[in-house]
């Protein structure tokens, strides 16, 4: 049975490593195609280059065997309802195809996150309507399914998906971010350089033990779960 395709978007490259990765380890293990999109360059981010972010996302998504990276350059800090911002992304949705879209939790600390989210909601809509022309004007695409993954904080999560055989995975493509997460003389202080891995492994073991497995991650959806049977 051919596996679902998937497209994961994000403000910033690391973004879709904290709140999903080891599912995305998971889906490409098996056969499954995933593409991530960054929205921006995370060209204001207090540590680290735009071309290190870039090498650094490029080797996290070998990690975890993604089908293709893109960035679509849209302004750090500037992601906001604009019409081309949206038809930027319609276009990805509708060259990618995928069955299901992940979107950062809006309800997130970092507003670049929340509007992410609004963002990329309101494009899949755009790109399954017919008589909506994006820049590149190609047919439309309905997705299937809209989850949303956790980057900061704890939340109370819809569904959550086993990683334990994939979780070293997830910690391997974390740690490709060097500039984002370890601290160094020159680094400047921010949440992310004060054990924030270890914080992220932690929510996945409390994940994982309500679950009764070793390590899970949690995801919202505003669509009801549909099982053959209980």
């Amino acid at each position: 049975m051919k596996l679902e395709g998937w497209l994961a978007f994000g403000a910033h490259s690391d973004d879709v490593e904290i709140g999903m990765s080891g599912s995305i380890a998971n889906h490409t293990a098996n056969g499954g195609s995933v593409t991530i999109c960054d929205l921006t360059q995370a060209e204001l981010s207090s540590n680290g280059t735009v071309e290190r972010r870039k090498e650094e996302a490029k080797k996290a998504a070998d990690v975890l065997g993604v089908t293709e990276r893109l960035n679509l350059g849209l302004p750090d800090r500037g992601l906001f309802l604009k019409e081309d911002h949206i038809a930027s992304i319609v276009t990805v949705i509708r060259r990618v195809k995928p069955d299901s879209i992940f979107v950062p939790y809006p309800k997130d600390r970092h507003p670049d996150h929340g509007n992410c989210s609004i963002l990329v909601e309101e494009a899949a809509f755009s790109a399954g309507v017919k008589n909506v022309v994006d820049p590149e004007r190609l047919p439309p695409h309905r997705v299937k399914n809209i989850y949303f993954y956790f980057i900061n904080g704890f939340h109370k999560p819809h569904l959550l998906v086993d990683i334990s055989s994939v979780f070293e995975k997830k910690v391997a493509a974390l740690n490709c971010y060097e500039s984002q997460f370890v601290k160094n003389d020159e680094s400047f202080a921010t949440p992310l350089v004060n054990g924030y891995i270890e914080s992220v492994s932690a929510r996945e073991k409390m994940f994982g033990f309500e679950a009764g497995v070793a390590y899970a991650e949690g995801f919202i959806t505003k669509k009801p779960y549909l099982l053959k049977t209980l």
